[in-house]
């Protein structure tokens, strides 16, 4: 079976570079029933690794170092990506996540949450030899010329997190940056 993602293309903004790879979630993709282990496993299995495991996150911000993935694991979350701190929200777009979903975000993309169920719970997954991620906050504006230098520095999985190497993101994402010479 393929899963096919939403895709959501955000603009930067003032206080979040954001990318031009879009936002990807793919729904109810996670293995039956729903575990943390489960999760994991089925994730690492396309050459993401665990870096951790949160709940909600109301403090936007991004990291223009790498790209990560979240597979939900219990609960569901209202989260806002393309904005950093100083953003208004309006500029951004509200994505409504819940157990057995998976997100993918681009290095350089601003996310949080904004509402979550008290039982709201993720693995965070990132291509295998991602460096540890930088936090940036979106606190006043951004220089944007220097992150995009982190941004376009980072290399692209070598496969999709749920569907492995001919997977959507994959074909996007690939597809996007031949056509931008990225």
């Amino acid at each position: 079976m393929v899963w096919e993602p939403e895709t959501y293309y955000l603009k930067q903004n003032k206080h979040a570079p954001n990318n031009p790879y879009p936002v990807l979630v793919y729904r109810q993709c996670l293995p039956l029933p729903v575990s943390e282990d489960k999760a994991t496993a089925f994730l690492e299995s396309r050459a993401w690794e665990r870096k951790g495991a949160w709940g909600h996150i109301c403090q936007r911000h991004f990291h223009p170092n790498v790209h990560e993935c979240y597979g939900i694991v219990k609960g569901e979350s209202t989260m806002l990506v393309g904005c950093g701190h100083d953003d208004d929200s309006g500029t951004g777009q509200e994505i409504e996540l819940s157990v057995g979903d998976v997100i993918v975000l681009p290095a350089g993309t601003g996310h949080c949450n904004l509402q979550s169920s008290k039982d709201y719970f993720y693995v965070g997954v990132y291509p295998k030899g991602s460096p540890q991620w930088r936090n940036e906050l979106g606190k006043g504006e951004v220089q944007h010329s220097e992150m995009r230098e982190y941004i376009n520095d980072v290399p692209l999985p070598v496969q999709d997190p749920v569907n492995g190497p001919d997977g959507p993101l994959f074909k996007l994402w690939v597809q996007l940056a031949a056509t931008s010479g990225g």
